[in-house]
């Protein structure tokens, strides 16, 4: 369907409680949690998913961190499994040995956990010491990646069961023979004893449009850790007020991007019309982005595709294009669109190829 946006006072953001409590994630507070353990002069008991096979409620690379006191901060995947891994973690932070665990989702099995899905997981559970101020550097420096949003690894040096090291990797690691194979978009357990999992990664969703779908967008997105930039042409649309969970607000000519894309960013094109869409497509068309989604009817995209292929693309380079944007879940208010483009993202950023299901999106 088409969107028109029209000009009505927004709600601005009094409280500073809320605006608070949106700019929270998950990840800022397992790094938290983690930090203020051992800063506290407390051990934690790291628990990292190695790898998982078949159905399981979490993937490789989930992470949660457990305090003497019981407390905990992440999750890998909740139920049966993150229960029988905190009761672990509570005896190996009085023994301070590391363990890894397997465990099986199917009945009657060894270390069966009783449930019916299928699969099974490998659990890495690290003994962290107060005292290892190798481990809390580490630890310092993801964090303040992830609050600036830069590249950024977490990587164990594996011997046996037991986690030998830990160390805080970056892009400029990609120089170094051993330690490059390990900064990939995923969770990664190498034949060398390496298990790496990106902790930040430096891409941007740049959105063009700064509407209402564009707003819930920017709220649905903050928490599942993407990073927003917003642009449009109108001063008034184009307001932090409106925006408070992205990191960039502008005013900007359609018509002149001056924007650096890179191959890790996500480019949506929401605008208030087929003639501005075409705009910042005609310029980001073949910019390599990982994703490039424009929101619209049947109708107006063919106009635009018609337009895009007149002026010199190629069908090869429109193709790239996901439109209509988002998942097919009967979307129909601006809340409910943001939903089903978030969840393509999420789709795209895990590496899965959903353009089949598109074609009867938004």
């Amino acid at each position: 369907m088409k969107l028109t946006v029209r000009r009505q006072r927004t709600l601005r953001y009094t409280q500073p409680e809320y605006i608070e409590t949106k700019r929270r994630s998950l990840m800022r507070e397992f790094w938290n949690a983690l930090i203020h353990g051992l800063e506290s002069g407390q051990p934690v008991c790291l628990i990292s998913l190695l790898s998982s096979a078949g159905s399981t409620p979490r993937g490789a690379g989930a992470m949660m961190a457990v305090l003497p006191d019981g407390s905990s901060a992440g999750t890998i995947g909740g139920g049966n499994v993150e229960y029988e891994a905190q009761k672990l973690a509570s005896e190996i932070l009085k023994s301070g040995e590391d363990q890894r665990q397997d465990y099986r989702f199917i009945q009657g099995s060894d270390h069966s956990l009783g449930m019916i899905c299928g699969g099974d997981v490998t659990v890495q559970l690290h003994y962290i010491s107060p005292h290892d101020e190798a481990a809390l550097a580490a630890f310092r420096t993801l964090k303040g990646a992830h609050a600036r949003g830069q590249d950024a690894w977490l990587a164990l040096r594996l011997d046996g069961s037991r986690v030998a090291e830990v160390l805080a990797l970056s892009g400029t690691d990609e120089a170094d023979p051993l330690l490059a194979p390990l900064l990939g978009d995923g969770p990664m357990l190498t034949d060398g004893g390496w298990f790496s999992v990106p902790v930040s990664q430096s891409g941007w969703v740049h959105i063009f449009g700064a509407g209402h779908v564009s707003r819930a967008l920017v709220s649905a997105l903050y928490p599942l850790g993407f990073r927003c930039a917003v642009y449009d042409d109108r001063a008034e649309f184009a307001d932090p007020a409106f925006l408070p969970t992205a990191q960039q607000v502008q005013v900007c000519d359609f018509d002149r991007l001056d924007i650096s894309v890179t191959p890790r960013d996500y480019v949506v094109v929401m605008t208030r019309g087929h003639n501005a869409d075409y705009e910042v497509l005609s310029q980001i068309l073949r910019s390599g982005a990982r994703y490039i989604g424009c929101i619209g009817s049947k109708q107006k995209l063919a106009l635009c595709r018609k337009r895009l292929l007149d002026a010199g693309f190629t069908a090869e380079e429109y193709a790239v294009l996901h439109a209509p944007i988002g998942l097919s879940i009967g979307a129909q208010t601006p809340e409910e669109i943001a939903v089903s483009v978030a969840a393509e993202l999420i789709a795209v950023r895990a590496g899965l190829d959903l353009r089949r299901q598109a074609e009867f999106a938004i």
